[in-house]
């Protein structure tokens, strides 16, 4: 691989079809959002793996609100002294990121000095600050979900849509005023481990085995599961599609008590999407059919998923391995060991990175696409969804009056046809782009998108006849089976019990997935990111970071995942 991958195809000046944006468009700490130009090819950026389907104009709001604001002001306030949180530039619709370093040694000193002062009171009364922070986001979720649109004017729901922004932006804002001190800790907890010789592919062990509410939910699932074979219904999942389940469902008598089951599961739990902050994405309470198809195919296994005995062998893996550490060094450095492991067990990055997925990355978005249907529908668009494809300042000058929205009927069309267009390039798309660097400093961007020395060798190898793929050790054990590589969550509910899932990474929306399959394989991903904590947690053998398994690996080819040693083996399907 040559040390710079060209950004030419993606340099524009345009946003979308149609939109320039101006100075001051959206709110940025130290870098703004942008498309690419020439001089990023200085700059290291990799195809972010949360948007695998693109982003719509609508949707860009998230990387204005989120993903740019939100990082950087995190990575200032507390701060993190070698990067200033994460930054993107649009290819086509795709994300791609970068950090933004701190060059001079005199002020990652003074941050350094900073962070020293500020992350201990913070991790001390960590449990105090998420129980408020979730006060919080229960109430702006407990406004936004009940929120009534029928008969509501043009000026109401956009006002409906300011709130849900205003709400949306400080959800993100709590993610990652929470995530970068817990990421820190957990840094800080890497080196003591380190420094006493503790093997590294041990440390994720000692923060699993917590419940979280992500695994809460896909209890839920299974309990709907065995209510589906207790009340002899089995039938109509068996012969009905996923997409028509629902219909089937409801048409039949002998569902009527397990469907006012379901209803109520999606009242707690519906609020969630196929994806992280894709305002793009229905939620399940809007369309059912992934929960419903999960259900399906969960019924094809021959036992029900033994929560209770995955988590007492992820308790007991947990202890073995500290009792296994602190077996290895002397009473002395137990003590470092003990206090550093503590702190980490109380402010614990690991649990957390799945719990607050329930409240924020699957969850804060849904009040703006709430809004933009609603108003579609109000403004009289030939698809309610027409107004994904405004940008959030267009939409408002269609509210307020300044601005039609049947002139805007020919550019809604091309911005449709250059979404589709840009979603069927992703399987193709660079995974890197610009200079590509032997290491980098944000910890978000090793320990969450896998940027280490694993990945950055299979970039490397691209182009070449690869059968053998290194990653990280997510999760340990052996499987040989069925590759199912998938390129978004589109189709999650029709993998099949026993199949590995192939995928650029997975995030939380993908958990229950984890009951059926034998092994996951990831592209990106470090030891704390989604598929390593839920693998350990579902006790399957799970390998990311591995850089090129959607461009090597085809749906049907055997393959064999050795979580142990973080190793990929490749048997073409012949």
């Amino acid at each position: 691989m040559a040390n710079i991958i060209p950004v030419d195809e993606f340099i524009t000046d345009e946003w979308y079809p149609g939109f320039k944006p101006e100075y001051g468009h959206s709110a940025w700490c130290t870098e703004p959002i942008n498309t690419f130009n020439k001089e990023d090819e200085k700059r290291f950026w990799f195809l972010d793996f949360h948007w695998p389907k693109g982003l719509s104009p609508m949707g860009i709001t998230f990387l204005e609100d989120g993903y740019s604001w939100s990082t950087q002001a995190a990575a200032q306030g507390l701060p993190l002294p070698p990067g200033k949180g994460i930054v993107q530039r649009l290819g086509g619709t795709h994300v791609y990121a970068s950090e933004v370093p701190v060059t001079s040694e005199w002020e990652m000193g003074f941050r350094g000095a900073r962070i020293e002062k500020n992350l201990p009171p913070f991790l001390e009364n960590f449990p105090d600050i998420w129980k408020d922070r979730v006060w919080e986001l229960d109430m702006g979720l407990e406004y936004f979900e009940n929120y009534d649109s029928s008969g509501k004017s043009i000026e109401e729901l956009g006002q409906y849509l300011v709130d849900a922004r205003i709400f949306h932006k400080r959800a993100w804002e709590i993610h990652f005023e929470m995530m970068y001190p817990l990421l820190a800790n957990y840094l800080g907890f890497y080196g003591v481990c380190s420094e006493l010789s503790i093997d590294p592919g041990e440390i994720s062990k000692f923060l699993q085995g917590y419940d979280t509410k992500i695994l809460e939910c896909d209890r839920g699932l299974w309990e709907l599961t065995d209510k589906v074979k207790s009340q002899d219904i089995i039938d109509l999942f068996e012969s009905n599609d996923a997409e028509n389940l629902k219909t089937a469902l409801d048409n039949d008598s002998r569902a009527s008590s397990w469907m006012s089951s379901f209803n109520e599961f999606l009242q707690k739990y519906g609020h969630r999407t196929e994806g992280i902050s894709d305002i793009n994405l229905a939620s399940w309470i809007e369309d059912p059919t992934s929960p419903l198809g999960t259900i399906k195919t969960f019924l094809m296994k021959e036992e029900s998923h033994d929560f209770e005995a995955a988590q007492k062998a992820s308790v007991e893996e947990r202890e073995e391995a500290i009792e296994n550490a602190r077996s290895k060094i002397t009473t002395e450095e137990q003590e470092k060991f003990n206090s550093a492991l503590g702190a980490c067990q109380h402010a614990n990055f690991a649990w957390w990175n799945d719990e607050h997925n329930y409240y924020i990355d699957l969850r804060a978005t849904i009040p703006m696409r709430k809004a933009c249907l609603a108003l579609g529908e109000a403004i009289g668009c030939e698809n309610k969804d027409d107004t994904l494809f405004l940008f959030y300042p267009e939409l408002m000058e269609i509210v307020n009056g300044s601005k039609s929205m049947s002139d805007c009927k020919q550019m809604i069309k091309d911005r449709r046809d250059y979404y589709d267009h840009w979603e069927e390039k992703r399987p193709s798309m660079p995974k890197v782009l610009g200079f590509i660097p032997e290491e980098v400093a944000d910890p978000i961007m090793i320990e969450i998108f896998g940027m280490h020395h694993h990945f950055f060798n299979a970039m490397k190898a691209e182009g070449q006849d690869v059968q053998t793929l290194t990653g990280v050790a997510a999760s340990k054990g052996t499987v040989t089976g069925k590759a199912r590589v998938l390129h978004n969550a589109g189709e999650l509910h029709k993998i099949e019990p026993g199949e590995i899932l192939v995928c650029e990474a997975t995030s939380p929306n993908w958990t229950p997935a984890f009951a059926k399959i034998a092994a996951c394989v990831c592209d990106g991903g470090g030891t704390l990111t989604h598929a390593s904590i839920i693998s350990r947690e579902y006790r399957i053998p799970c390998v990311v970071g591995v850089g090129l398994a959607t461009t090597v690996i085809n749906t049907g080819d055997e393959i064999e995942v050795d979580g142990t040693k973080g190793i990929v083996t490749v048997f073409k399907n012949q």
